[in-house]
């Protein structure tokens, strides 16, 4: 049996789960007649048909085939896979490596406008230098057990971070303080992150924030997981276990006001500078 992390996965299941009911209506059959022609139990097809269990491919084909709709099946299995897509275990993102993974991104990294990121515990990849992002995904690498093509893999997370500078692109990036104090690497690792974080703060495209450790968060909000922001219309989750991508209006907007009520917390330009600085000092 299925569960489903985010109401964005829930919706895209139950939409699903009614196409099949209409074409089990339309064809005029029964649940329990449905189940025969599959080879089910009748459970099994009201599990699917209430967004309860997730059909397989040979399900919604078997589906198809009982209801006369063979022609819709390609379709409803490509929608299948989309909602299997919104939640993704980073093992299966990274079978093969992380190379592959980061390439996958470009295109939207290419194409969005605003970003805004919220960084609770590790630097924002557009942020981060070769030393940080080698070392940040050799810890990967070796913790999830994946194929260790690092060093492509870096490579790849550098061009893609070329949008800071090139093209039409804005961004509004927060960083919790402790992030600016997890020892990713060398102590000169840190260093040069650290004072990469500097140099990017003159850019015009770029607003960087720090949350204060210190921060009064009653009535305000809590740390939680890091996430990214796509132009207002898609968001990337990152779960310690798998990657959770937002599509739905409703759950747009808790991420996009828990963002803004972020903001209220953090501290730009100035004092933001100042905290990097004490962090920098603290590696000596």
């Amino acid at each position: 049996m299925s569960t489903f992390p985010t109401s964005s996965v829930q919706e895209a299941r139950t939409a699903l789960a009614a196409r099949l009911r209409e074409l089990r209506l339309d064809a005029g059959i029964t649940g329990k007649e449905l189940a025969s022609l599959c080879g089910w139990s009748v459970a099994k097809s009201s599990r699917i048909e209430n967004a309860v269990t997730a059909p397989s491919d040979g399900d919604i084909r078997a589906w198809c085939t009982a209801c006369g709709a063979d022609g819709q099946a390609a379709d409803l299995i490509a929608a299948n896979r989309q909602a299997d897509s919104m939640y993704v275990h980073w093992k299966r993102l990274q079978r093969t490596g992380m190379k592959q993974l980061a390439e996958t991104s470009t295109k939207l990294y290419e194409r969005t406008r605003l970003f805004r990121v919220y960084a609770s515990h590790v630097m924002p990849g557009y942020l981060q230098t070769p030393g940080y992002a080698t070392a940040l995904m050799g810890t990967i690498a070796g913790f999830r057990g994946t194929p260790d093509d690092v060093r492509e893999a870096v490579e790849v997370r550098m061009r893609r971070a070329r949008v800071i500078h090139e093209g039409d692109h804005r961004f509004a990036t927060l960083i919790e303080e402790n992030v600016l104090h997890h020892r990713v690497g060398s102590q000169d690792v840190m260093a040069g992150q650290l004072g990469n974080l500097l140099a990017v703060m003159s850019l015009p495209s770029m607003s960087l924030g720090i949350i204060p450790a210190a921060a009064a968060r009653e009535g305000v909000i809590w740390p939680f997981e890091q996430f990214t922001v796509f132009d207002d219309a898609r968001i990337h989750v990152e779960l310690l276990a798998a990657k959770v991508t937002v599509t739905a209006p409703g759950e747009l907007d808790v991420y996009l006001r828990a963002f803004a009520r972020l903001t209220e917390l953090a501290v730009h330009g100035a004092h933001a500078r100042a905290l990097i600085v004490k962090a920098i000092d603290s590696l000596k």
